[in-house]
């Protein structure tokens, strides 16, 4: 029976393709008409190293120099020689552009109109050529707007097997979506969609425990997460939480019961912000999360809903000391970047990504809906570090032959900017150090010309971790701001062997600052 791999590029599109057995995934995906980077095939140049980030596999025949053995035990795979043994997430390192491949265009047609409260109402859509539609439970599609030629973002509430695609929408006063919806949708309405889009979505189940959490609409996803779960239902146990604010909030208790008959192993709660609703509980998502349901941190978890919860969530993982093995996340775009829709993602328009020039990504481009992986791991942060590492190296090598004077001269600045934030081994002015060591760091990038190069530094997710441990006082290794000026002054001397060393003593040497930064974080 075939495997469904998902490839995930940088610039945020999935595409799912089916791989039989004794096939590896560079020729299931060239079957597939999707070009994923090669040049050997033979296991022998590393070119097509991609990150595995679940599933089962035969690795096949490789050399030392295409992939060490480091790099296979951090998740690291040749997709040349990798043969699927169960359903696979690979990342490519490459732009769905590039891979000749697109989200695909599907028409449909509205076949149910439910208005479940005043802020909530959900639709189905019967989808033409539907056998083509292949989506991963959590993932989302854009949809074109009838009559206003624009689009927004919502995630499958039903199960990627399921022949008719469902999506739960909050309406609101303003916003596209929600004026469609409430004053002219009508069973029978064509409305165009394309995807699917994003990294949140159900990875082959390994842990004991599945914590499902959901904010107001951000059940939808979660639906269709449990719909994929009832198919094979798992031998570990799966826990929701729904969290809502009003009583009009509080909509699909039935859908969730229903998957207590269907997953043996199924519980789940309520909760409402505000008080006086019919909710069991009063206050946010983590007051009911009970120690059983992290498991010590052996749990997987899966979280939508809007920024402020996503958030709080991690920020109180973080003060419970519970790291997750995996915590995936999908956060609701603001409203100021949806025309008012509060809990959707809008593509960018054309407007907005001519002007925006390199300061926009391929990923948000396709939409302000944010997915991802939040991860606690000191080891995290050391892969994210060699990776810096390897994506600086790349640009050195491209920039010192064509950097301008004043590209020269804006790199001492942000370098200089940075020695105002630490104080001997001290960093005293965390949020300063992290934002201006940020701007450094990825300069170059911002000023390459090379799209792809600018997408994977972009990626990273360093500063996040640096702003999630560093505070007033963190301990930094002495020479991190000789360490800038000295790599600026290899640039003004041409020297690109003097940049390179620096380079890397400074990854070697970050490697230790970020370990004392999260051990003290963990000891607090």
């Amino acid at each position: 029976m075939p495997h469904q791999v998902a490839l995930t590029f940088e610039d945020g599109v999935t595409k799912v393709i089916k791989v039989d057995d004794y096939e590896t995934i560079m020729d299931a995906s060239y079957k597939a008409r999707i070009n994923i980077p090669s040049d050997c095939r033979d296991g022998a140049c590393g070119t097509c190293k991609s990150f595995c980030e679940s599933g089962e596999f035969d690795p096949g025949d490789f050399i030392e120099d295409a992939l060490t053995d480091e790099e296979f035990e951090k998740g690291y795979i040749l997709t040349c020689q990798t043969m699927p043994e169960s359903d696979m997430a690979v990342n490519i390192p490459a732009t769905s552009e590039s891979a000749k491949t697109s989200a695909s265009s599907y028409t449909s047609r509205i076949t149910q109109l439910d208005r479940h409260s005043e802020t909530t109402m959900s639709f189905t859509l019967e989808i033409d050529k539907r056998s083509e539609l292949a989506y991963l439970p959590g993932q989302y599609v854009n949809l074109k707007i009838p009559g206003a030629n624009v689009e927004r973002s919502y995630s499958f509430s039903s199960g990627p097997n399921t022949e008719a695609a469902s999506f739960m929408v909050r309406t609101a006063p303003k916003g596209a979506m929600s004026e469609y919806l409430r004053d002219r949708a009508e069973v029978g309405d064509e409305i165009t969609l394309s995807g699917p889009f994003g990294s949140f979505f159900l990875r082959d189940p390994k842990r004991p425990l599945l914590l499902l959490l959901a904010g107001g609409t951000g059940l939808a996803p979660l639906l269709s997460i449990l719909e994929k779960l009832s198919e094979n239902p798992p031998e570990h146990a799966v826990h929701l939480v729904y969290g809502v604010t009003r009583e009009e909030d509080i909509v699909g208790l039935e859908w969730i019961e229903e998957y207590k008959a269907k997953l043996p192993n199924f519980t789940w709660d309520y909760i409402a912000s505000e008080e006086g609703t019919s909710a069991p509980h009063t206050g946010y998502v983590t007051q009911i999360i009970e120690p059983g349901h992290l498991n010590d941190g052996d749990v997987d978890i899966y979280l939508c809903g809007p920024p402020l919860m996503v958030n709080a969530v991690a920020k109180w993982l973080e003060t419970e000391g519970i790291e997750p093995a995996n915590f995936y996340f999908e956060r609701f775009a603001p409203k100021e970047k949806t025309g008012g829709d509060p809990e959707t993602g809008a593509p960018a328009s054309s407007e907005d990504v001519a002007e925006s020039g390199d300061s926009m990504s391929k990923s948000e481009a396709v939409s302000s809906m944010e997915t991802g992986r939040l991860s606690f791991a000191k080891e995290d942060s050391f892969a994210q570090l060699d990776a810096r590492m390897g994506l600086e190296l790349a640009i050195t090598e491209l920039m010192m032959p064509k950097i301008t004077d004043e590209q020269v001269k804006n790199l001492r600045r942000l370098a200089e900017a940075t020695a105002d934030c630490v104080s001997g081994t001290e960093v005293k002015k965390p949020e300063d150090f992290v934002r201006y060591n940020e701007e450094f760091h990825e300069y170059l990038f911002t000023v390459s010309n090379n799209p792809s190069l600018l997408e994977s530094y972009r990626r990273l997710d360093l500063s996040d971790q640096m702003e999630a441990t560093f505070e007033s006082g963190t301990v930094i290794f002495d020479r991190v701001i000789q360490d800038h000026l000295d790599f600026v002054e290899a640039f003004e001397n041409k020297n690109v062997e003097r940049a390179r060393d620096v380079i890397m003593a400074h990854a070697r040497d970050a490697k230790e600052t970020m370990e004392g930064a999260i051990d003290k974080k963990e000891s607090e």
